[in-house]
């Protein structure tokens, strides 16, 4: 099956990074960033429709998919978002884009808009998908969250734990999660299931999914709190569209929190588990062409 249809695929060097991306269709710039524990594939049921309005690229993260997982640094430094961000706008700039819009869903939101906050220059409009600023969500942790959302304790331990349990049965940890979040697989595709767990099972990603983890349990929640209290805040336009069986925070409290964040925030609640792009991708279509086409980054 071909997920992307006349999208190209290509392997983009950044000097030691290499990374798997897809670019289709034509008109201003829009990165897509995918999350955990899936690839690009995230983006197949609405990457499509959106090259036929803009130049879209949909990239594996680092650590993800068929991208280059390199070994964590003692610290995760290099999976922190702000780093990971970096590279996010090396590849736009060796597309030729230097300004652009971005929409993310789950990790791939926390790239997203740590790249908004350290670079208002670049990014010119900003979509997250079901989540909320790092430091927000580990503010919010009750029993609720540690049972719910284990993986976010699970992952950051160091020392081998996770990825030790994890590599003994990849199949059965990614499986379980994505039907815990999604309430079943009846809406997820099978051919990109098996993608998804294909990519999984390589040693090398799951020890940079952990990084990444253990980075936002360190260093991307102090970069945080650390804008929280200069008082710095993103300056593009904000869509906020989340599912309404995942953040656990109300109908209409995530965009509540994300104007904390943002001068200008908008957005919807989505009936959906967590992959809202492939559960309900009509919906996800009708909120982010609006908001990407009015304005300045119609104009790119």
């Amino acid at each position: 099956m071909s997920f992307f249809p006349g999208f190209e695929q290509r392997r983009v060097s950044l000097g030691a990074l290499s990374l798997n991306v897809r670019i289709g269709g034509s008109g201003a710039p829009l990165l897509l960033l995918h999350g955990y524990p899936q690839t690009h594939l995230a983006w197949h049921a609405v990457a499509p429709e959106l090259a036929r309005h803009f130049n879209v690229i949909c990239p594996d993260l680092k650590g993800y998919g068929d991208s280059d997982a390199p070994a964590p640094d003692a610290d995760s430094v290099a999976y922190s978002k702000r780093v990971m961000g970096g590279e996010m706008l090396r590849l736009m700039a060796a597309l030729g884009h230097r300004r652009f819009a971005v929409a993310g869903h789950d990790r791939g939101a926390r790239i997203a808009y740590r790249m908004a906050l350290d670079h208002p220059e670049v990014v010119a409009k900003l979509c997250v998908v079901d989540i909320l600023p790092t430091a927000e969500y580990w503010d919010l942790a009750d029993r609720k969250f540690a049972v719910n959302t284990f993986h976010w304790g699970f992952l950051a331990r160091d020392g081998g734990l996770p990825e030790r349990l994890i590599g003994q049965d990849p199949d059965f940890f990614q499986d379980y999660l994505m039907r815990l979040w999604s309430g079943g697989y009846g809406a997820l595709d099978p051919e990109a299931l098996a993608e998804y767990r294909r990519c999984f099972r390589k040693p090398e990603n799951i020890a940079a999914s952990c990084a990444d983890y253990r980075a936002g349990y360190t260093l991307d929640d102090a970069q945080d709190r650390a804008d929280q209290a200069a008082g710095r805040k993103i300056t593009c336009p904000v869509l906020v569209l989340s599912g309404d069986q995942y953040l656990s925070t109300g109908e209409n409290q995530a965009v509540d929190i994300w104007k904390r964040w943002a001068g200008n925030v908008s957005g919807a609640v989505i009936r959906s588990g967590h992959f809202v792009m492939e559960e309900k991708p009509r919906e996800i279509l009708a909120a982010l062409i609006p908001f990407l086409t009015s304005g300045d980054a119609a104009n790119l």
